[in-house]
């Protein structure tokens, strides 16, 4: 009986997700499905409220809201300006300096905002027009824009590494955002590599020499954009707030910044800011409320023991088993949205790497890579699909030049996964 409820919970998912629902309906509705198998319907019904409601009870979730509307300040503010600009001065006079500084920017803008998708619009729109006037390929500016904009999901403040922390039980979200910097650090550089090895192929143009006493000029009207990263980590390091706090702290900081400041946004302009940073987190909430029913739903049909089970019936090598871990989580990133995949997967295969001796900070950051690359992969690719539709172009013209991007990332992937000391060489330095 358990076999054909797991059945039907996979089955019901994938036709659901093929007739074109969207993905929280999918999961809330077969999760729903599946226990109307297994219990009364009344019960059934009450039990999958009980657990979505339950699963967004907490309160390090506020955080996610709160940053929301911080990178919605961020995006509309001219944040974007500032930080082109900055990383410009510095290394736009390299050969293919326009595509280091689209990778520098978005991980810049994506480690203020915690939003690839905002860092793909906003320097996908800014970066795409001036990539293409130096004589940039369409294809490989938006290739570059759209891997580089997944780096800001590992570079804190991060609203999946808070997700990341509710779905493995409490793993500290200070410790999560330390370990996340050397690793996306490392996938910009690669992705840097790589850009560099394709503008020099292609002989891309080499921009002006910027002036000592211009790139401070742009440096220093960058440190008000930078300061929120020092503000946020540094305060939740040092012990001033919490995650949940310091986001309060970064909507009122990047309010003051880019009304008063900046004054890009002007007082009548919040209400709608704040009506789509509103939009945006009904669509995550109900993400996590449904991922947070489907686990349950997993749990009660002993499918995280089931798959650890086989996997370690298969091999018992640590390296065999993040490697198989690994090829899963790749591919279900192709179908599935970030967060209710680090929802769902969390508690399957936590409790199998910690049996191995893994760090579950080492392993979030590990999932999290792997989601990141998933982000730009077609067909669920939410990136993927900004990216293209900010450059104009279909998604057949960009595949090509993302796959030597995918390459470097996946290598990266490896690095981060084998090496622990990546991951944990900066929690440690602080005591995590």
């Amino acid at each position: 009986m358990e076999s054909i409820e797991i059945l039907i919970l996979v089955a019901s998912f994938i036709t659901l997700l093929l007739i074109g629902l969207p993905v929280a309906h999918c999961i809330g509705i077969s999760s729903l499905i599946t226990l109307l198998v297994s219990m009364d319907p009344i019960i059934a019904m009450t039990t999958m409220a009980q657990r979505m409601a339950t699963g967004l009870d907490s309160f390090s979730l506020l955080a996610i809201p709160f940053f929301i509307v911080a990178g919605q300040f961020m995006n509309h503010g001219g944040i974007a300006n500032k930080l082109v600009n900055f990383a410009k001065s510095i290394i736009g006079m390299l050969p293919g300096g326009l595509a280091y500084v689209n990778i520098v920017a978005c991980m810049l803008f994506g480690a203020v905002s915690g939003s690839a998708a905002a860092a793909a619009s906003a320097m996908g729109s800014f970066m795409g027009p001036k990539m293409k006037e130096e004589g940039y390929d369409p294809e490989f500016s938006a290739a570059v824009n759209i891997t580089s904009s997944t780096t800001g999901l590992l570079i804190p403040p991060s609203n999946v590494l808070i997700v990341y922390s509710l779905a493995s039980g409490g793993v500290s979200i200070a410790a999560l955002f330390l370990a996340g910097y050397l690793p996306g650090i490392l996938m910009g550089l690669a992705l840097i590599f790589i850009a560099g090895y394709f503008a020099f192929r292609k002989k891309y143009s080499v921009g002006e020499r910027t002036s000592l006493k211009n790139m401070f000029l742009t440096f220093i009207d960058a440190i008000p954009s930078l300061f929120l990263l020092i503000l946020i980590i540094g305060g939740i390091v040092g012990g001033i707030f919490t995650a949940t706090e310091a986001s309060a702290v970064a909507v009122l900081y990047t309010f003051i910044l880019t009304v008063f400041i900046y004054k890009e946004i002007k007082l009548k302009d919040v209400p709608k800011i704040l009506l789509n940073s509103s939009n945006t987190t009904s669509i995550v909430t109900l993400l996590i409320a449904t991922s947070m029913g489907m686990s349950w739903v997993m749990s009660f049909e002993d499918i995280p023991q089931a798959v650890s089970s086989g996997l370690l019936s298969i091999s018992d090598n640590g390296i065999i088993i993040l490697l198989m871990i690994n090829l899963i989580l790749l591919f279900v990133g192709i179908f599935m949205d970030m967060t209710p995949a680090v929802l769902i997967f969390t508690p399957i295969f936590l409790p199998i790497v910690t049996t191995l001796g893994i760090d579950p900070i080492h392993f979030g950051i590990i999932m999290v890579m792997n989601l990141c690359i998933g982000l730009c992969t077609p067909p669920v690719g939410s990136v993927l699909f900004i990216g293209c539709s900010v450059a104009g172009l279909p998604i057949q013209k960009v595949i090509k030049p993302l796959v030597p991007m995918f390459i470097g990332m996946i290598l990266v992937l490896m690095l981060v996964t084998y090496i622990p000391w990546i991951t944990m060489a900066v929690p440690q330095f602080f005591g995590f």
